[in-house]
Order: structure tokens, then C-alpha cells, then sequence
């Protein structure tokens, strides 16, 4: 039976988001305490520093600070992103040659994911600049940088509108793409390496949640590890671009390197690590399982 293409991508874009949501609802606290960490790495000893100061200044909602642009961002992004990989999927087997229904290798695999993530992109870095700005909002107060008061979306979105316009929301573009292309690469990559481990020889399919959990989160793992340091110079792009601060990211690197040395680079890589494990175990779950369920729903 030929798969209907629009009913596939249907079905990735729908099993992305809920994979997204996964994502958001089992790692949003690290991922708050990483954007801190990293905007203003002078004001945090460490990840536990971190996590005591979030709940004494702001109360336990501190580490939820920014959940709906959280959730918008990744559901948008995983939506996006899985459904545009299924499509670079076929992509990359027209390229190599292969039939429409042959079987890609990791490294392939790895390949259709990082052409996926350049679309994943567009979507991405609007949401992810509210999200950051709402979660070290607290600390441009407390720096002096910005007006003290209470920051919602709704607050962000019109100062972003009434500053800079809707190209506002892409500060961080080119960040946020050197990021994605070769993070996904490894994100993908690590993803189905280790599913083919765990296979032994048999169909990935057939793989129960645990291995699917612990595939997600190794290649979670290998996607931050390798790029970390520019998802930190993307944060600060995002969040320092509030009170006018328009360094690019060549400029902003050079910065952090000569005023504050390398680590400063790497700072918050502890509550990001922690949390890339059980996130995108979470999220991969949620994607594969959603997604088994709607192509038996549909007969695929």
C-alpha cells in the first residue's frame, strides 16, 4: 500500500509535538537554571547555588518561568523538526538511491536529521528569545538593565514588537542555526547508533521503552556536549539584546573569551546535562509510541 505523503507528515509533525511536550514537562527547572547560569554565570557558585537562590527569590513558579514559550517553542520545533526529518529522510534516499521504502543507516539517518533541523529553525528561535528573556528576567532586574516588574509573555512579545519589530524575534538566528545543524547531526546520530546497539540485529521497532528512553537520552547527551558553548553565546545574544546590548556572535564570543575565559563558556553545562537525559528519553518515547500508534490507526 503506497503511504499517502500528507498523512505521514501528518502524523511526524503531530508525534513530534507531543514529543516536544514531553520535553518541556520533564526538563523545564535545568533548562531554567541553564539560561541563568549562563547569562549571568557571576551570580551562581554552581547548579545547587543556583536552584536554592531560583526558589528563596522567586519561589518554586521560578523554575517554571518561561513554561509556555517553553511549550510553544518545543512542540512548534518538534512538530516542525520531525515532520521536515521524515521528509529528508526520503530526501537523502533519493540522493543515495535507494527505494522509497529501503531502510537508512545511522550515519544517514544522522544526516536527513540535521537538514531537518535548518527548518526546525524558523520556528525555533522566536519562541526560544521569549522564553530565555522570561527566564533571566529576574537577574536583568536585579543587574539593573531593565525596569523592575512583573514580565509575562504578553510583556516580552510587545517589548520585542515595540523595540525592534517582528525581526526582533530573530536575534540569535545565526546562533541558534550553527546550534541546530551540527547538534541534530549528533542529536540523530547518537539517537539511532544506540538503538542499534540495543537491537542486536533485530528491527528497531521492536524495541521496548527502556532502550528508546536511553537512546533519546544518549543522543541528548551527545547533541549539548558538543555544542554547548554556542548555545551559550546564543543565550546571551537573546537575553543581553534587551537593553540594547546588539553584539553579533563572533563579537559576543571574542567577549566572553577575553573577559571572562573559556569555562564561562561552559557555564550551566551541569543542570543542562542532568536534564538531557531524561528530556529527550522522554521526548523520543512520546514521539515513537504516539507515532506507532497513529500509522496503526491509519494502516502504514
Amino acid at each position: 500500500m503506497k503511504t499517502n505523503p500528507v498523512i505521514q507528515a501528518a502524523i511526524d509533525l503531530t508525534a513530534g509535538a507531543a514529543g516536544g511536550t514531553a520535553r518541556v514537562i520533564t526538563g523545564q527547572p535545568f533548562d531554567t537554571a541553564k539560561v541563568k547560569m549562563q547569562t549571568f554565570p557571576d551570580m551562581y557558585r554552581g547548579f545547587v547555588d543556583c536552584f536554592v537562590k531560583i526558589y528563596k527569590q522567586v519561589g518554586f513558579r521560578g523554575f517554571y518561568e518561561g513554561t509556555t514559550p517553553a511549550l510553544v517553542a518545543n512542540i512548534a520545533e518538534n512538530a516542525v523538526l520531525f515532520m521536515c526529518y521524515g521528509f529528508c529522510q526520503n530526501v537523502v534516499r533519493s540522493i543515495v538511491g535507494l527505494d522509497s521504502k529501503a531502510t537508512l543507516s545511522d550515519l544517514q539517518n544522522a544526516a536527513a536529521g540535521s537538514f531537518a533541523s535548518a527548518f526546525a529553525t524558523l520556528v525555533l528561535c522566536p519562541t526560544e528569545l521569549v522564553k530565555c528573556r522570561l527566564q533571566a528576567m529576574h537577574e536583568m532586574q536585579l543587574s539593573g538593565e531593565v525596569v523592575r516588574g512583573r514580565s509575562t509573555v504578553w510583556s516580552v512579545v510587545k517589548g520585542v514588537l515595540k523595540k525592534d519589530g517582528p525581526l526582533g524575534f530573530y536575534r540569535g538566528f545565526s546562533s541558534t542555526l550553527l546550534r541546530e545543524i551540527p547538534g541534530y547531526f549528533l542529536f540523530f546520530g547518537g539517537y539511532e547508533l544506540s538503538r542499534t546497539f540495543f537491537a542486536f540485529g533485530r528491527p528497531k521497532e521492536e524495541l521496548g521503552p527502556v532502550a528508546l528512553m536511553v537512546s533519546g537520552g544518549f543522543g541528548g547527551m551527545c547533541l549539548w556536549i558538543a555544542v554547548y558553548p554556542i548555545d551559550c553565546i546564543k543565550t546571551r545574544i537573546q537575553v543581553l539584546s534587551i537593553a540594547g546590548k546588539q553584539a553579533g556572535f563572533m563579537v559576543t564570543f571574542a567577549s566572553v573569551l577575553r573577559k571572562e575565559g573559556i569555562f564561562a563558556l561552559y557555564s550551566g553545562l551541569k543542570p543542562t546535562m542532568i536534564r538531557a537525559f531524561p528530556a529527550n528519553g522522554a521526548l523520543f518515547l512520546a514521539y515513537e509510541y504516539s507515532r506507532k500508534l497513529m500509522m496503526n490507526q491509519f494502516d502504514i
